[in-house]
């Protein structure tokens, strides 16, 4: 009987015990890769290599194979979400054409101008308004004084005490100096004497509160003043004070 020589043993391959094993280490490899390629999300099928104690090749599971490509899918999903996004088609509108024409304001209407009203002046007036009163109306030294007697400075202009007409413009003897009579058309004249100088002519027509001339002390005067007199009719003088506050001027007496 031949014996198996050392040297046979050795180099002699051990192919009963060898090609298991590789088997078996191939399928641990394709299995681990399989593993892997489930894990990166690229899914696949792996196959099984036969050996001598092995089946035929398979495929994975189908519950494998779903698990495989949902992560797949997810995998795709993540790497589109993360892309940037493309810029759109449709060009963005111009500033020019998005922004709105403004529209035409509304002129606001023009608000009607009150009407100026005049205050409508006083039939009478104060002939020296502001003065101070120095004399009134009755007895003095013995005999009457006819009028009102009005002072402020020399040359304070004088006003017409109402609308009329001069009848008289200049000295007017018995001691009242230069004077100015207005007959107001009602039975009423004015007189004002002592004035320095005179604004009217005789036959002026003349308006309430019109400057006729200026306070002097022309005539029988102490100082300068104006003599003031109501006539109803020419020389019947009356108490100016209290015509006068009839018709709205109190000269303060």
């Amino acid at each position: 009987m031949q014996e198996d020589s050392p040297v046979q043993n050795e180099n002699t391959p051990d192919t009963t015990g060898e090609q298991p094993r590789r088997a078996r280490r191939r399928n641990r490899l394709i299995v681990l890769g399989a593993a892997g390629l489930v894990a990166l999300g690229l899914g696949g099928v792996a196959v099984a290599t036969t050996g001598p104690d092995r089946p035929a090749p398979t495929a994975l599971s189908l519950d494998a194979q779903s698990r495989a490509g949902a992560a797949s899918r997810a995998d795709r999903s993540a790497r589109e979400s993360s892309a940037p996004a493309s810029p759109s088609a449709s060009p963005t509108a111009s500033p020019s054409t998005v922004t709105a024409s403004p529209s035409p304001t509304k002129k606001p209407s023009a608000k009607p101008k009150p009407k100026k009203t005049t205050k409508p002046t006083a039939a009478w007036v104060d002939p020296m308004p502001g003065a101070a009163v120095t004399s009134c109306y009755g007895q003095r030294w013995g005999t009457l004084h006819a009028g009102i007697d009005l002072a402020l400075p020399s040359g304070t202009p004088i006003r017409a005490a109402a609308a009329g007409t001069v009848t008289q413009a200049g000295d007017a003897a018995d001691g009242y100096g230069n004077s100015v009579f207005i007959d107001h058309g009602n039975g009423y004249l004015t007189h004002y004497a002592h004035q320095s100088r005179i604004a009217v002519t005789v036959g002026e027509k003349v308006k309430a509160g019109q400057v006729i001339g200026y306070e002097g002390a022309t005539g029988d005067a102490t100082g300068p003043h104006l003599h003031f007199e109501v006539h109803q009719g020419m020389w019947n003088q009356i108490d100016p004070a209290p015509f006068m506050r009839a018709r709205g001027v109190d000269l303060g007496c």
